[in-house]
């Protein structure tokens, strides 16, 4: 290989037209997924805790539907806050083919049906306690009998017309369980985009604001969700959800996880998708207001490092933001 100075890397990055032609990493509005909150009603809500981020009622959501597919975002991901009256220890309303969540995958498909929509498949806008399932008298989350009500959800969602049901509860075995059950249904074309490695972590305070379960914790999750110190068992989580059925997997949350992020792409070279949570965009946020960074940049920045490291597309509350940019 050549030396300096018959070698100088500055000098393929001395022009913005050269920088460009040299970028190792590309991102698109098509990389972009655009998470989304929906509430009863008809009005927008902001949410405090996420700055620029709103409760949408349905007309809302179409209307949102219609910006991702102007901005050339492909898909939506649907996140209901439940009223307080219809949740109870069992998330049952999660398996109402008529609840918040069917109805806005319904209206969002009759008006605007070339968008993807990506549904949560959990039970924790459900619950009264506020975890993603059935709790026992101890407040252990039961693995077996939350899955069978996953399962249900996840069908009801998809005959409402979900495009990706996304199981993010982290029960074992639930994958292999929902696919066998869209299968037999004849949802043969949905697809299974598992939050393989759900990390039990910090950055998730303002979601729960946004879907109304803050409060309502007993206790923490730290017996289903991951540990943040291990990185060999994502893997094995990965395996199995690959092995039962899932098209495709994701890291959550994302900026912390960038290393989970690339073994997984190297080790099982699949779709991976990296969820940028509601802590990671509030930071941004945060960053931003006091002038501490540039938005725009931070924004670019943080998408680009997940493509570099292995990201097929990225669900991010600056998704419209990006897009605008991406598309300027």
């Amino acid at each position: 290989m050549s030396q300096y100075p018959a070698l100088r890397l500055r000098r393929t990055r001395a022009s913005a037209w050269s920088r460009r032609l040299h970028a190792e990493t590309v991102i698109t509005p098509a990389d972009l997924i655009w998470p989304l909150f929906v509430t009863e009603g008809t009005d927008e809500e902001p949410i405090a805790a996420l700055p620029g981020v709103s409760r949408w009622g349905l007309n809302g959501i179409v209307a949102r539907a219609r910006e991702a597919r102007d901005l050339g975002i492909p898909c939506l991901a649907l996140f209901p806050n439940t009223p307080a009256g219809l949740r109870t220890e069992d998330g049952r309303e999660a398996t109402n083919p008529d609840n918040l969540m069917c109805r806005a995958i319904r209206a969002i498909k009759d008006a605007v049906p070339e968008i993807g929509v990506l549904t949560d498949v959990a039970l924790d806008p459900y619950t009264s306690h506020g975890h993603d399932g059935i709790v026992d008298a101890a407040g252990y989350v039961l693995n077996d009998e939350t899955s069978a009500v996953l399962t249900e959800q996840a069908l009801v969602q998809a005959a409402a017309g979900a495009d990706i049901v996304a199981p993010s509860d982290m029960m074992d075995g639930r994958v292999g369980q929902i696919r066998e059950a869209l299968e037999e249904a004849g949802h043969r074309n949905v697809q299974i985009m598992a939050y393989a490695a759900k990390y039990a972590s910090g950055f998730y305070g303002p979601f729960r604001d946004a879907v109304g379960s803050r409060g309502l914790l007993k206790g923490d999750k730290k017996t289903y969700q991951m540990d943040p110190a291990n990185a060999e068992e994502a893997l094995r989580e990965v395996s199995l959800d690959l092995s039962e059925g899932a098209d495709s997997v994701m890291v959550k949350p994302g900026l912390p996880y960038l290393d989970i992020i690339l073994r997984v792409k190297n080790a099982f070279e699949v779709p991976v998708f990296a969820y940028q949570v509601s802590g990671e965009y509030a930071m941004i946020e945060a960053a931003a207001a006091v002038g501490a960074g540039d938005r725009e940049v931070l924004v670019l920045e943080t998408l680009l490092a997940f493509k570099r490291a292995g990201c097929s597309g990225v669900l991010s509350y600056h998704a419209p933001l990006a897009a605008r940019l991406l598309g300027a």
